[in-house]
């Protein structure tokens, strides 16, 4: 039986001194931290209302993916914030923002009736030299950072965990151009195939390498990149989906049906996503999983999920991996989700993609916007609604149909039939969006168009269309694209 590393902590008041650091006070990686990575496992614990941080394990695992010249993070993006101080000197040396499980959950019906739950989530940093004290950060409604954990860790412990990698697991090599140091390490992890399968997951990694690379500004920037692909063999093909009342045994114990939205798609089970990634460096994580129902997921800095076989597999990963790698938001509004007041009215969000237009003539993306274009942009926003709000309750209708007769055990050719209809009349709508967006006389320029981040009002996207607003084989828009840019630019030299 493993011992913990340090007894658990609650939600704590902190004794110790803010640190306040100088710009130009660049942490030096040689001076601080050695080439491996520090695991930091803890459990997030909680409700709308109230988190609760305790820690569960610290692990020395391989190789430091992650850059060495950029330590602090530039964006600070996400619901979340790690950092880690040299215990000597009090200096700040790492700090990374990221979402999470939690900060999606306590946004939902559950959370907001002060249902409680419990995540497991991971932190990764270099392997620290000395003793650290390790900080994590939560934004208030305002948006603003403030402390609800902090620890030291004592990197010569006799409590770290340096077990040998998880056996059973085949890494594929599907891209190398660099050392991890120097490169934006992506890998994706097999979900749902079995040993029988591997004929299938080498054709599925070499097909959505291809996808990958077919968008810019990844295409253009292939040499910034390593690939991997991860195999853990499943001992069921797919993944469970409890409103169709099927569930499966497989290697990352990934879900539809999260949150309570049909076609989310997302894995609880942190430690083995941690476990059987630990085998590569890795930057990126995306979870491909064998499946031909249409759904995917994205947290930042986390992961992103999405199925391999549905009509939409390129529009998922480019989409999902937005979310994950950049932390670009959702720019649609008519689909139902299952949070409440995901961005609080007034505050402006933090992603680099949607704006609560607060203050228009300091637009975050105001060097891209178009010659001449009015801030806000009118657009044909009461048309565009009329037409997607009247496929979305079909669309519902359908898939709660679905579910049904698969739960009650109906005849499978008569749920074959439904199933056909419903991707018809998504490819159908998909193919009216196109066409009514690219008819706009704002089609191609960069404004802030009213409609965003799950609100129809109050919240601003750059574009009429881009790759996180609607489905199709369509590009980023400039706003967005620059933001991967950033993020590459951050990741690689």
């Amino acid at each position: 039986m493993k011992k913990y590393f340090i007894l658990a902590l609650g939600l704590l008041v902190i004794v110790l001194p803010i640190f306040s650091i100088k710009a130009e006070e660049r942490p030096d990686f040689d001076r601080y931290f050695i080439d491996k990575t520090m695991r930091i496992d803890y459990y997030h614990v909680g409700d709308h209302q109230e988190e609760l941080i305790t820690l569960d394990r610290v692990y020395q695992q391989g190789v430091w993916a992650g850059p060495v010249k950029n330590l602090i993070d530039p964006f600070m993006r996400g619901r979340y914030c790690a950092k880690v101080y040299d215990a000597a000197s009090g200096k700040l040396i790492f700090a990374r923002g990221f979402d999470s499980l939690f900060a999606e959950y306590k946004t939902t019906d559950e959370g907001l009736k002060g249902i409680k739950r419990t995540f497991h989530e991971s932190v990764l940093i270099p392997f620290p030299k000395s003793k650290i004290i390790f900080s994590l950060e939560v934004r208030d409604r305002e948006n603003n950072f403030y402390k609800i954990f902090s620890e030291e860790i004592d990197p010569a412990s006799i409590y770290i965990i340096k077990e040998s990698f998880e056996p059973g697991i085949k890494v594929f090599e599907l891209l190398k151009t660099g050392n991890p140091h120097d490169k934006v390490d992506v890998v994706f992890l097999a979900e749902g195939y079995r040993s029988e399968d591997e004929g299938k997951l080498k054709k599925d990694l070499e097909r959505f390498t291809e996808v990958f690379f077919s968008l810019e500004p990844y295409q253009s920037q292939k040499d910034k990149f390593n690939l991997y692909g991860v195999f853990k063999p499943s001992t069921d093909s797919g993944c469970d989906e409890p409103s169709h009342g099927q569930y499966k045994q497989t290697s990352l114990g990934c879900s539809f049906d999260s949150f309570g939205s049909e076609r989310y798609l997302l894995t609880e089970d942190n430690r083995r996503v941690r476990d059987i990634a630990a085998r590569v460096p890795y930057d990126a994580l995306l979870i491909m999983v064998n499946h031909s129902r249409y759904g995917g997921g994205g947290i930042y800095n986390l992961y992103c999920t999405f199925t391999t076989d549905n009509q939409w597999y390129e529009y998922l990963m480019l989409h999902e991996f937005g979310h994950s790698f950049t932390g670009l938001a959702d720019e649609y509004y008519t689909s139902e989700v299952a949070y409440n007041e995901f961005y609080p009215r007034g505050v402006e969000p933090v992603e680099p993609n949607i704006t609560a237009l607060l203050n228009p003539a300091e637009l975050k993306w105001k060097k891209l916007v178009s010659p001449g274009l009015e801030i806000p942009t009118p657009w044909e926003k009461e048309e565009f609604d009329r037409m997607d709000m009247a496929y979305q309750k079909i669309r519902q209708e359908l898939n709660e149909k679905i579910a049904r007769m698969k739960r009650e055990g109906a005849p499978e050719e008569d749920i074959a039939r439904l199933e056909e209809e419903s991707e018809k009349l998504s490819l159908e709508q998909a193919r009216k969006v196109d066409d009514f967006l690219a008819r706009s006389r704002y089609a191609g320029k960069v404004g802030a168009f009213e409609g965003a981040g799950y609100s129809s009002t109050g919240l601003y996207r750059p574009a009429v269309d881009c790759l996180m607003f609607t489905k199709g084989k369509k590009p980023l828009c400039p706003v967005c694209r620059q933001a991967v840019s950033d993020m590459i630019k951050f990741f690689s030299r």
